[in-house]
């Protein structure tokens, strides 16, 4: 037995899209405006060839706007009574959550209000949408199909890359009578050129590169793809100018170089085939050494295209080189690109950071103290040099002093710029020095005269020593004589 209107009759709208078919169920109790404007809209054609001009994954899929940017349309009102009628006011009674896949429903302009976009959810629990967007029916029939779309490609506003449209709508069953006036179509309206011109691959297009092609043509088309990738990548981290930037066609690409092979020896074997602008073999910039590969550039693509015909695989210094026409764009200098660098370039590069470091430091640095000077205050007293300590000693326990007191000095002024120190420098220099010079003087000449006394003293020690030996070894000499012993023995007994 029927358990209301909506078991016994399907109040139901067929979608037919570029995809396949949708089939929607509508809810005319709980939605009777909005069900009404839908299925007018659909009764006149309204929905014919429009694009579904949003699809975001997993979320919703928008359509509904003939004009396919999401900013048009109206409402079936607006068709009968003009613009003032162009939108309708929301029916928030009864709510109706967004609670599964499939769910149908109006799409809010901004003021409460709805016109003829509609909106069909791929996901489940959007509870954000409930209370904007009026929910006013359900998919019944063609989840497959509203899977696939969800899963189409599209750029970052969400408009998929290859149309999608809603080629025909049928009307299962209309519970409402028509309103007066409403331009029913005889016959489904052909669709015009400018409906069909929206800038992107066709819906009827087929993008199957693949189709009708050998697998040699097929592989050669996926490096094609996949070359064309890897250039757009390096174009977007700033390695190319451009994706499709070409290397030049007079350089040479030239490998399995000996490591001992100079650039000078490379251009004079490759300067039989024409002028060459340049001849280069890559070093490591730190080391200096080989990297037994170089590019040669000449003058003429002809002269490039001889060489390279001729001198693949020859042997140069007992190594056999490979040749080949260059792919680098190394020397292609554009704005935020340098170009290439060399060895030189980073050397010039280290010695201009130590520089600037040095310059950064050099206020920093306290400057060293002369030691040619000796700084002595004013207010210092000579001390006397006691007789039992040499003046040497005197002198270097005065330098010690002299030392320390310039540390605690250099300690207490580290505070102190550049410019105070230079000053207090130059009012401190002129009398210190001239007082140490006299110092010095006074220093020196008390030096000799103690000199000269210690060397009189000795002369004097040596000399009395010298005599008293020689007076003892005479009387040692006359004492212990064997000869003058033996005389006055025989005088006596004479």
């Amino acid at each position: 037995q029927c358990q209301g209107f909506r078991t016994c009759f399907r109040m139901a709208v067929l979608l037919e899209t570029t995809l396949g078919d949708i089939v929607f169920d509508l809810y005319t109790e709980e939605r009777p405006r909005a069900c009404l404007n839908f299925l007018k809209l659909c009764k006149i054609k309204y929905y014919n060839y429009c694009l579904i001009h949003n699809v975001q994954r997993d979320f919703i899929i928008q359509t509904g706007d003939p004009t396919g940017t999401g900013r048009g349309g109206e409402s079936v009102f607006g068709k009968l009574y003009g613009d003032q009628a162009r939108f309708f006011e929301m029916e928030k009674v009864p709510r109706i959550k967004h609670k599964k896949k499939g769910t149908v429903s109006m799409v809010n302009n901004g003021s409460d209000q709805h016109g003829s976009q509609f909106l069909i959810t791929t996901g489940e629990n959007l509870d954000y949408l409930d209370g904007v967007h009026s929910v006013f029916g359900e998919v019944t029939e063609g989840m497959e199909v509203l899977m696939k779309i969800n899963e189409a490609f599209v750029d970052k506003d969400f408009l998929p890359y290859q149309d999608i449209r809603i080629n025909h709508t049928v009307i299962l069953e209309d519970p409402f009578d028509d309103p007066s006036g409403l331009p029913i179509p005889d016959r489904s309206p052909e669709p015009t050129k400018e409906q069909l011109d929206s800038g992107r691959i066709g819906a009827d297009e087929d993008i199957n590169d693949t189709k009708g092609k050998g697998a040699e043509e097929v592989d050669e088309l996926l490096k094609e793809k996949e070359a064309k990738t890897k250039a757009i990548l390096l174009e977007m981290v700033g390695d190319l100018p451009d994706a499709d930037v070409k290397p030049p066609e007079n350089v040479l690409f030239v490998c399995k170089l000996n490591p001992v092979t100079t650039d000078e020896d490379l251009e004079i074997i490759f300067s039989r085939f024409g002028l060459i602008k340049s001849c280069e073999i890559i070093r490591d910039w730190k080391t200096g050494e080989s990297l037994c590969y170089a590019f040669i550039e000449f003058e003429k693509e002809e002269d490039c295209e001889k060489a390279y015909f001729k001198m693949d695989n020859v042997l140069i210094d007992d190594r056999r080189i490979h040749v080949d026409f260059s792919q680098s764009v190394a020397k292609i200098k554009w704005k935020g690109k340098g170009g290439k660098y060399t060895k030189d370039d980073f050397n010039a590069y280290e010695k201009d950071q130590d520089s600037r470091s040095k310059f950064a430091l050099k206020d920093k640095v306290k400057p060293k103290q002369d030691s040619k000077y000796d700084l002595v205050l004013g207010d210092e007293e000579e001390e006397p040099v006691p007789s039992h300590q040499p003046p040497g000693k005197k002198h270097n326990e005065k330098r010690h002093h002299n030392s320390d007191d310039e540390d605690s000095r250099k300690a207490k002024k580290t505070k102190d710029s550049m410019k105070e120190l230079h000053r207090e420098k130059g009012r401190k220099a002129g009398r210190p020095r001239s007082r140490s010079r006299s110092r010095s003087r006074s220093r020196s000449r008390s030096r000799d005269r103690d000199r000269h006394h210690r060397h009189g003293k000795s002369r004097e020690r040596h000399r009395q020593e010298g005599g008293e030996r020689h007076h003892g070894y005479d009387r040692r000499d006359r004492s212990r004589s064997p000869k003058k012993s033996k005389d006055k023995e025989r005088s006596r007994h004479r």
